[in-house]
């Protein structure tokens, strides 16, 4: 064992080793001793301690852990103050007092769930009321409520259109697809398993936890596969849904007291507005739609988009096909992360099996890190001077030093710098993980990168406004998601027959992007104004989102209610709320157009304030921003 500890204590991350150290012997002189922590974006990662000091810690750990690995206990847990010192001492700086019982949460240091939620079957039963869900979607947040549901003890059932779980790593199989969260935040928080074989996960390693998660959980007895929703009615006599499911051809309908649509927001192929499309009479299809029978080997490819996606399939395909025109209408910002493909160093898997508390405070120091990261360079200096491709000084540092990257990178390349380096400002729209491969990629010499507009699709390629074709034996479209389209896969009816997309009328808005007026015991997952920007991961808001779903659920239980609507103007003074926070960030600028707005203009995809104020508003349902159904209606409607 010696010999394994040494060699993972030689790429340990040392604040982190510095925390586990206090678990295993009670001392925190180490801490008391140290310099404060400095993390720089090219810093050494361990906070730029001495080296002398990185040595001495790595020796006490081996010391202590090998002692407890011969019989000595761990110490005690550490009390709230020293916690508090702790978690100061591994994030560099002194932590907000609101932040504390936030990150204490994520920490968990006690190996509680604190976000399991409690019974709320025996509630139902002392009322003498049964509650059925239907959940949407068995992607990452479907399985989620499906797990807190049956902690719950509430009687749900999920329909998911897909053969299994998995959601969008299900369907997403092009070449080179991953995330670009780090793998210890992409994950569910409860999960003690953290051993991941990539700092950043990819795509079949995704479908695997989550449907790992899925069967040691039991969920898929209460699923129906190959099931799409038609519709969702509210019926107002009732109180319940009714909902119209397909499957094989054949219609039923599901009666349930509540819907919860976990469908999310990137699964329906968004294809561009040109001229032509359908007109190319060779393989053509979408990257979420990837068709791994179309050989591209020897092939001239042409390419429509330089988004996430396109990012990540276009380095992995382009050294095999003939020639490749690449078409770009707006650069993305490539984000500096050398590591991106980078395999766990075993090192660290080791030290996560074998080191008490190492994952757990190895996994709070990326929260930390991630948790609001960038966020205050995202936000528009009312003082700054107005000009196009910055929103404060911050944000024009971070911009030079991201040019220059780049600029480094393309030495050999100057004719691709302008055309690379974006001209709106950092945040405008979604940055890019490149650890290079990007880059090198637009420099083969079978790579073109077309910056002229398209004009049209034709039969044998793609014309640019200046009359030129480009030729190609296969189409690929890398243009993203329809995003903003929220639920536009299933009709839902509310309260006196309004049909969702018809209230929102192209800008869809929800409470706390949860629940809409008129469309009672209604509750969307990843909804509108949910996605994050450079702050943190989705699983998180997908956390905080189901616990309040729950929340709910255990509200209408325990006051005997039938359904629970939000009001509209706690609904109304939310949103007002929100779009006026989106306005005083980059990816709010006027003159930014992404596919973070809607086709209003509206930001209708992100949260603009630290995700510490979503946690804190989805902590439990106030009662007083519901309509609640009386008791005796509920009664009455049951009998």
């Amino acid at each position: 064992m010696s010999a394994e500890l040494d060699r993972a204590l030689a790429t340990a991350h040392v604040p982190t080793l510095m925390m586990a150290l206090v678990h295993l012997t009670g001392d925190t002189s180490h801490i008391d001793g140290a310099p404060p922590l400095v993390y720089e974006m090219t810093g050494d990662g361990n906070g730029n301690l001495p080296p002398a000091l990185q040595d001495e810690i790595k020796a006490k750990v081996k010391t202590a852990l090998l002692a407890h690995k011969a019989g000595k206990p761990l110490a005690p847990v550490p009390d709230t103050a020293t916690l508090r010192k702790m978690m100061n001492t591994i994030a560099g700086v002194e932590i907000p007092p609101h932040y504390v019982p936030f990150l204490e949460e994520e920490l968990a240091i006690d190996g509680r769930d604190p976000k399991k939620p409690a019974p709320i079957a025996p509630k139902l039963k002392a009322k003498g009321r049964s509650l059925k869900v239907l959940i949407i979607g068995a992607g990452m947040s479907g399985i989620l409520t499906a797990l807190r549901l049956k902690q719950a003890g509430v009687d749900f059932e999920i329909v998911e259109k897909n053969a299994d779980f998995g959601g969008t790593w299900f369907e997403n199989l092009y070449p080179g697809c991953r995330v670009d969260n780090p793998s210890h935040m992409y994950s569910y928080s409860f999960e003690d398993n953290h051993v991941w074989p990539y700092l950043f996960s990819t795509q079949p390693v995704l479908l695997a936890y989550f449907q790992g998660v899925a069967k040691r959980h039991d969920l898929a007895s209460h699923v129906r596969f190959g099931t799409t929703v038609k519709e969702a009615r509210f019926d107002e006599a009732s109180g319940n849904w009714r909902v119209i499911v397909a499957k094989d051809g054949k219609d039923e309908t599901l009666t349930v007291n509540a819907v919860v649509s976990a469908v999310g927001q990137l699964n329906q192929p968004n294809y561009p507005a040109i001229d032509g499309v359908g007109a190319f009479k060779g393989p053509t299809f979408h990257s979420a739609r990837w068709n791994h029978g179309v050989e591209l080997k020897g092939k001239d490819v042409a390419v429509i988009g330089t988004g996430a996606s396109a990012f990540q399939f276009v380095p992995a395909i382009a050294p095999d096909v003939a020639h490749m025109s690449l078409f770009q209408r707006t650069p993305p910002w490539l984000s500096p992360t050398l590591d991106y493909h980078n395999k766990t160093d075993e090192g660290m898997n080791w030290l996560i099996q074998n080191l008490p508390f190492y994952d757990k405070w190895y996994r709070f120091w990326l929260f930390w890190m991630g948790t609001d990261g960038v966020y205050e360079a995202m936000k528009i200096d009312p003082e700054w001077a107005d000009r196009k491709d910055a929103v404060s000084p911050v944000n024009h540092e971070l911009r030079s030093m991201f040019i220059e990257m780049v600029k480094m990178q393309l030495h050999d390349r100057p004719d691709l710098i302008d055309k690379v380096i974006p001209d709106y400002p950092l945040g405008g729209k979604r940055m890019v993980r490149d650890n290079g491969v990007w880059l090198d990629a637009l420099k083969r010499p079978n790579v073109d990168l077309v910056t002229t507009g398209i004009k049209r699709i034709v039969a044998d390629g793609v014309e640019t406004v200046d009359g030129k074709v480009h030729k190609a034996d296969v189409l690929i479209y890398g243009t993203g998601f329809k995003a903003s389209a929220f639920l536009d896969t299933y009709k839902i009816y509310g309260r006196g027959g309004v049909e969702l997309h018809e209230q929102w009328a192209g800008d869809a808005r929800a409470y706390l992007g949860m629940t809409v007026p008129n469309f009672p015991n209604f509750f969307v997952l990843y909804g509108p104004n949910t996605n994050i920007v450079v702050n943190g991961s989705i699983i998180f808001f997908s956390e905080c989102s189901v616990r309040y779903v729950v929340g709910a659920l255990d509200l209408l239980a325990e006051s005997g209610a039938a359904t629970m609507e939000v009001k509209k103007d706690v609904h109304d003074a939310f949103n007002a709320r929100v779009d006026e926070g989106n306005s005083k960030m980059a990816w709010g600028s006027p003159n930014v157009m992404s596919w973070y707005k809607n086709a209003l203009g509206r930001v209708s995809q992100n949260w603009p304030f630290p995700n510490v104020e979503y946690w804190q508003a989805t902590l439990k349902p106030n009662p007083d921003d519901f309509i609640l159904d009386g008791e005796k209606t509920a009664k009455a409607r049951a009998a």
